[in-house]
């Protein structure tokens, strides 16, 4: 049978790349600082690298809080590029997290989401950074699962076991719930091998290469893909009325 958008009760987001422009913000941080001196890396080569660095330290230190991540992430960078790492630098990047913008169609789809579904966060961040970038988000959601909540961070099977738990809590059961991200290895990878449904916001639509996330190790085929949360909003508003 086809499924449509409006088979599901809720819909579980990824934040970072999917509601936030992440890569906006870890390039605001990154490239003045890799000019500064003197690095001729381009804003898509400091973002493939930091890609490298952020999921190999969130791997090796899952329990860590995510500003400690980013600034672990800061130091290995400066290793692999050979460029100098001060104690401020990896500070800048850690604390930056509130400041990276919300995409521009973010705020609006999700209340618009918000009168067809209940809405859950499941995010690679601690409470604190995320409190920073919902307030730019002005939404409430219904559930916020961070990785500091769990212990782990995606694409680990554990938080998308969390999440499952989570939304069962709720009143949803799996088949119900669609999960809604941008990173096809954080997020659509271990989705799908929890059985879940999944939309595929493309933030990268038309530009090449993974930017800030690795390349997917696992071939996956998302349900749905649209370029933006407004045309996923929009077709989710059709599928109601229809």
């Amino acid at each position: 049978m086809t499924m449509r958008l409006s088979d599901f009760d809720a819909l579980s987001f990824d934040c970072y790349g999917t509601l936030i422009d992440w890569e906006s913000g870890i390039s605001g941080v990154l490239t003045p600082w890799a000019a500064g001196h003197g690095a001729s890396l381009t804003p898509e080569q400091l973002l493939e690298r930091f890609a490298t660095a952020e999921a190999r330290e969130e791997a090796r230190t899952p329990a860590a809080l995510y500003p400690e991540i980013l600034a672990a992430t800061m130091r290995a960078l400066g290793e692999a590029t050979g460029v100098a790492v001060d104690a401020a630098q990896c500070e800048r990047l850690a604390r930056s997290v509130p400041e990276w913008p919300a995409f521009a169609d973010s705020h609006q789809a999700l209340a618009t989401l918000s009168t067809l579904y209940k809405l859950v966060i499941l995010s690679n961040v601690d409470r604190k950074s995320f409190a920073g970038s919902n307030a730019q988000l002005g939404v409430r959601f219904d559930a916020i699962i961070t990785a500091q909540d769990v212990g782990s961070y995606k694409p680990a099977a554990r938080n998308f076991a969390v999440l499952l738990d989570t939304a069962r809590a709720m009143g949803v059961e799996r088949e119900r719930l669609l999960h809604v991200a941008q990173s096809i290895f954080h997020d659509h990878v271990p989705a799908k091998a929890a059985g879940l449904s999944t939309v595929w916001i493309n933030r990268r639509t038309g530009r090449a290469g993974w930017g800030a996330t690795l390349p997917p190790d696992t071939a996956v085929e998302p349900d749905w893909t649209f370029p933006s949360m407004a045309d996923f909003a929009a077709a989710c508003v059709a599928a109601d009325v229809t």
